[in-house]
């Protein structure tokens, strides 16, 4: 029984977490590329990259879940 709750809290802050990430990512992205125009290839590239890893957090929390499951 605490097996499935720590699953499901872990899973949920991850979420939350990456969700929050992501959003801060993508709006001082969109902050920088409209104040430089110029420098709009490098900082998507790196926005994407930084996604990458934010999500791969995510991915890492639901693995350890399905781990807490399955014990």
């Amino acid at each position: 029984m605490m097996g499935l709750l720590a699953a499901g809290l872990s899973i949920a802050i991850a979420g939350c977490g990456a969700a929050l990430g992501i959003g801060l990512i993508g709006a001082k992205s969109v902050e920088s590329m409209a104040r430089q125009p110029e420098a709009i290839p490098a900082i998507r590239v790196t926005m994407i990259i930084a996604i990458a890893f934010v999500e791969s957090i995510a991915l890492y929390a639901l693995v350890i879940s399905f781990m807490l499951i399955a014990k």
